[in-house]
């Protein structure tokens, strides 16, 4: 049975011990390699597809991680639906280490990565207004409280580009803006699986305040991996208990983003390219 359900685990969420009766997969894409290899196992009865979003031993940077790969790959797969764990860095008082916030809304401040599978002789634009899929973070936001966390439902996730942290300006700034959360990865994800027509939805683990709060420099190493494994703890058993959750037929518009998206005529896009992303726009475009 093909998994439906796709997990990336962040920084701090390596594996997961509930997965069972367990399967490494290997899969190459027309984008290069994923991050490593997908764990294929059984979670609460489902059949889930796990990927370490920084590889084994936590080697990749975020600027390095091969965003369409990994994505390309959970379609491959046959995932529906994608939950995200990641660690941040809160921006705001109310938000404290521990405390889990399920964004609703994206600020980028990347530089030129790369996020869509398109160009080359076609063009898409997909609509990103709510860039997560609204059903899933619901179910995300409902586990993670039934598991005893602290849950934050909506807030902005400012995507930096690291791998430093952000200087004393940058966070000041991003508090005038009433940004809520800061981290390095979650936004080509979520670009990514809307034009896979993926759903996708992110539990951002507060780890420790952003160098904006005048405690900040007393944090220690070890506090942030401390705080990083407890967040790991309890995005396993949000995870775990969201996948039991999740059934049936999906009826958000996550299924459709490319039936009115793609712009170029179909007898003009190259050949080659209608074979390379027949994964994504085969019932589209023939």
């Amino acid at each position: 049975m093909n998994p439906t359900i796709g997990i990336i685990g962040g920084s701090g969420l390596y594996d997961m011990a509930e997965l069972t009766e367990r399967e490494e997969v290997h899969i190459t894409t027309p984008f290069g390699d994923p991050s490593g290899p997908y764990v294929l196992a059984t979670l609460r009865g489902k059949r889930v597809a796990f990927l370490a979003r920084h590889g084994a031993g936590h080697r990749l940077m975020p600027s390095e991680l091969n965003f369409r790969a990994n994505i390309y790959g959970f379609k491959a797969l046959g995932v529906e639906r994608i939950l995200s764990a990641s660690a941040v860095g809160s921006l705001k008082h109310d938000y404290k280490p521990l405390d889990i916030l399920v964004p609703d809304q994206f600020y980028d401040r990347t530089k030129g990565r790369i996020s869509t599978f398109f160009g080359r002789g076609i063009v898409v634009h997909i609509a990103f207004s709510h860039p997560v899929c609204p059903d899933l973070s619901r179910i995300a936001a409902d586990c993670a409280e039934s598991v005893g966390a602290t849950v934050h439902r909506g807030g902005t996730y400012v995507n930096m580009e690291g791998p430093q942290f952000s200087t004393l300006a940058e966070s000041k700034l991003y508090r005038s803006w009433g940004m809520d959360v800061i981290g390095m990865t979650n936004l080509q994800e979520a670009k990514l699986a809307r034009e896979a027509e993926m759903c996708y939805s992110t539990l951002a683990l507060v780890t420790d305040y952003d160098c904006w709060h005048p405690d900040h420099d007393s944090v220690t190493v070890d506090l942030i991996v401390a705080n990083l494994m407890q967040n790991a703890a309890t995005a396993q058993k949000t995870i775990a208990a969201a996948v039991e959750r999740l059934d049936g037929a999906r009826t958000c518009a996550c299924k459709d983003a490319l039936a009115t998206a793609i712009i170029t005529r179909p007898d003009h896009i190259p050949a080659e390219r209608k074979q390379e992303l027949a994964l994504l726009i085969g019932k589209y475009v023939k």
